[in-house]
């Protein structure tokens, strides 16, 4: 049986796949996209550190959740309109006794776990590590960054694996105020890059576009503040200005997936803080411009507009 059970086989997945079974934990990794799959069977999960040197690891690959019966310890690293997927796959194999943990973007993507495995079962965390996916069971480290986890009875295992993995790990016990905070610079960096379709840093070398920044982030705050998940201390627009100048170079998650044609994420980063927004009379016309213009790209790409 698998150390570490990992739900996906995108960037993500692969980095901490690979992050793990390089020191030593083994590791199943369960998904649906059938190129990724043959390739983490047939070569196994390559990862290419910052300085470019790719490194190869053997990794357990299956679609089959009936063969990670009985897992402990699961990270669920899906795209958050995979999730309701990820859990249904994860009440087949999760332990009576395990703990899957989201490091997921967005909002809602711990709820549905609750739903389809109990609270006893689930804990939040967030990550600022990032990666950007070459190709079928290949990323790229996008840099150092670290992961918080929540505090949860079961949550030992995990952190244990992820310290000996040498990656910066502790525990929270408000893991969503720091939701909100990842979300604040998500909401703020990643739509306007897949729009205008430029790296992060680009963002800053723009007014126009670095008014936008500032403003969906302060929106975000904003909401937070309204659900009683905010921090007056923090400020939105200063830290998602520092995460576009520190990943200059870096493509959004949501910029790839544009490029790529899939489905992004944009629901569940701007589209939720509209909704919350909504729910708690807190205006967000930045996010919900941001919202549409990312959800007609997509439409854009399923129903092409005639020449």
């Amino acid at each position: 049986m698998a150390d570490c059970l990992i739900v996906g086989t995108g960037a993500m997945a692969c980095l901490f796949a690979a992050r793990l079974a390089a020191a030593g934990t083994r590791v199943t990794m369960l998904g649906t996209w059938r190129d990724g799959l043959d390739a983490l069977q047939t070569r196994g999960v390559n990862l290419v550190d910052t300085v470019g040197h790719s490194h190869s690891y053997t990794v357990e690959a299956t679609d089959d959740p009936r063969r990670c019966a009985g897992a402990k310890t699961a990270l669920v690293l899906v795209k958050a309109w995979q999730t309701q997927r990820a859990a249904q796959q994860l009440a087949l194999c999760l332990a009576d006794d395990g703990l899957a943990t989201t490091l997921q973007n967005g909002l809602g993507n711990v709820e549905v776990l609750y739903d389809a495995l109990g609270s006893e079962r689930v804990c939040l965390g967030v990550t600022t590590l990032g990666a950007t996916l070459q190709g079928p069971g290949r990323a790229r480290a996008g840099g150092e960054g670290e992961v918080a986890l929540g505090e949860h009875p079961r949550v030992d295992r995990l952190y244990a694996l992820l310290e000996c993995a040498g990656i910066s790990v502790r525990t929270d016990r408000d893991p969503e105020r720091m939701l909100w905070k990842k979300l604040a610079v998500n909401a703020a960096i990643n739509p306007l890059t897949a729009l205008l379709r430029c790296p992060n840093g680009d963002l800053l070398k723009r007014k126009s576009a670095l008014t936008l920044l500032r403003d969906a982030a302060r929106e975000v705050v904003a909401v937070a503040l309204a659900a009683g998940k905010g921090d007056l201390a923090w400020d939105p627009a200063a830290a998602a200005s520092l995460v576009a100048e520190r990943t200059a170079s870096n493509r959004s998650s949501m910029l790839q997936d544009v490029l790529r044609g899939a489905p992004t994420e944009i629901d569940a980063i701007c589209g939720a803080v509209v909704r919350q927004g909504d729910r708690l009379a807190v205006a967000t016309p930045v996010n919900r411009a941001l919202w549409l213009l990312v959800s007609a790209l997509s439409e854009e790409a399923q129903n092409p507009c005639e020449s």
